[in-house]
């Protein structure tokens, strides 16, 4: 890692600065076999860019992008930054309702789709959704009608990092979603703390399973650009292939979120020996991680995994590191990532010392510039400009991070508060647990009674009231915290786009 790379202000910088060191370093490979070098991403980015501009994309241009991870994807991406076009990332698993709210709201003039791909039409999603607008926005395929042109024609490239260029909305469960906005700056500050904290170098080979359209694509590859790697893309992601091309390409960082951690643990115990032989460490975030799954994980692949935290708003916040130990890499989210300023606040606004339950609160060069409804903000933010996260943590004597729950997530029973990722952690324990979710769900006489929601591990027998209640008295849990309900949930549990567990529509399933 050389300053030289540091202190780039925009994408088009750091990639440029990333080739002037690297040159021949394969940058990005999927699991097709095709590979790419630093220099031949940067060649194709600037023909795709100026072909972009031929469109009449420029500076300011709102373009909306729904597209898988894929290398196209990530050559799109680089030419609309190029440009200085403000781009819009959409997850290709949402659908009508999601996209046509971020077509309209971005004012978006393209937009652009894989076409007919994975058994859905996204292209005919695209022009039904905005066939309403006034303008209707031009819609194109990102794979097979990425324009090129030639290099020559293109402006200089901007400087300015701190303008607004990406437009991400988080997504919505109850209502719209809301738009936040990042500039070149936020995200670079971001992705450069995740690459130090990850400790990665140019020996290394990372992973991209999750899709890239997502907060934490441009993480991965500012990451990838700092320390001079490359990472291997799934475009359609299963365990079995993902596992097969991170073999097959060396790849030494693997992981996404706790769901891929346990998914890669499966894959790994059906062989002898390691499934990917070169795999030194898991790395992710997105959701809770269970201290159990890391000591499984470390007993039986030996090897760590280093978990972090970060959200739409603020897309790093915490991450572990390879040489932590592994209380800290167990039990908390990782310490502060470099330039974020974390802080815990208890419920009657003041500060919360080491060890005290609170709200996490952060501020930063990686925070996000607003939303694009101002309207939200007023709540957003407390009177000193620190991001209220809506996260429960504790900061630890050692400086790192545990997350606790969402102010939102706890169950009030008989004016008891119940931390449901607290009773979680104590159901991952249990061999018959693949996946638990702790909910609240309305009771005259209590409030709130306390359910636990368990999809069962596959090979396992269904875990009963009675093995439950007891796991919670072995560990001395509070006999108000132990579910008063069991459901055993058929198939499994309800997640969105980023893999989070959809308790919302647990409760309205178990109400």
């Amino acid at each position: 890692m050389t300053e030289k790379i540091l202190d780039a202000t925009t994408f088009w910088e750091l990639l440029e600065r990333r080739v002037a060191l690297s040159p021949d370093l394969p940058l990005l490979i999927d699991d097709n076999g095709r590979s790419m070098t630093c220099t031949e991403v940067r060649d194709e980015v600037e023909q795709v860019a100026a072909g972009l501009q031929a469109l009449g994309i420029g500076a300011g241009t709102p373009v909306t992008w729904v597209l898988p991870t894929r290398i196209e994807t990530i050559v799109l991406s680089f030419a609309l930054s190029r440009l200085s076009a403000i781009q819009n990332p959409i997850i290709h698993i949402y659908r009508h309702r999601e996209v046509g709210f971020c077509i309209q709201q971005t004012g978006a003039e393209f937009v652009f789709t894989p076409g007919e791909w994975g058994g859905f039409d996204y292209g005919a999603m695209a022009t039904e959704v905005s066939a309403s607008l006034p303008k209707p926005p031009t819609v194109l395929n990102g794979f097979s009608d990425l324009p090129k042109g030639d290099p020559s024609t293109l402006p200089p490239s901007s400087t300015d990092g701190d303008a607004v260029r990406w437009l991400y909305y988080t997504s919505g469960t109850t209502s719209d979603p809301k738009g936040v906005k990042h500039s070149d700056h936020t995200l670079i500050s971001a992705g450069t703390g995740l690459a130090i904290s990850l400790e990665a170098d140019a020996s290394d080979v990372g992973t991209i399973a999750f899709p890239y359209a997502h907060i934490g694509g441009p993480d991965y590859i500012v990451m990838m650009l700092v320390n001079g790697f490359p990472a291997v893309l799934v475009e359609k992601f299963t365990p079995a292939g993902a596992v097969a091309a991170y073999a097959a390409n060396g790849a030494t960082i693997a992981g996404g979120s706790t769901a891929f951690y346990q998914m890669f643990l499966a894959e790994d115990q059906k062989v002898d020996g390691p499934v990917m032989p070169r795999l030194r460490a898991m790395a992710g975030g997105g959701a809770p991680m269970p201290p159990e799954i890391f000591f499984e994980v470390k007993e039986k692949m030996g090897i760590p995994i280093a978990h972090g935290y970060g959200m739409t708003e603020c897309p790093m916040i915490c991450q572990g590191s390879p040489s932590d130990t592994d209380d800290q890499l167990a039990h908390t989210e990782g310490a502060p990532i470099r330039g974020c300023q974390v802080d815990i606040f208890k419920a009657d606004g003041s500060a919360a010392g080491p060890g005290e339950v609170g709200e996490v609160r952060v501020s930063g060069p990686m925070l996000f510039k607003g939303y694009t409804d101002a309207s939200l903000e007023a709540e957003a933010f407390d009177e000193h400009g620190r991001f209220k996260t809506g996260d429960l943590g504790v900061k630890r004597d050692d400086g790192h991070v545990s997350l606790t729950g969402r102010v939102k997530d706890i169950i009030i029973r008989k004016g008891e508060n119940i931390s449901a990722q607290e009773v979680e952690d104590v159901l991952y324990t249990l061999p018959q647990v693949g996946n638990a979710a702790v909910i609240g769900l309305p009771d005259k006489d209590r409030g709130e009674m306390v359910c636990a929601v368990i999809e069962t591990a596959e090979g396992q027998p269904d875990l009963t009231f009675d093995e439950m209640v007891a796991a919670c008295e072995a560990v001395g849990l509070m006999r108000q915290k132990t579910p008063e309900r069991l459901e055993i949930h058929a198939g499994p549990l309800p997640r969105n786009a980023t893999m989070k567990i959809l308790k919302y529509e647990l409760r309205e399933t178990y109400t």
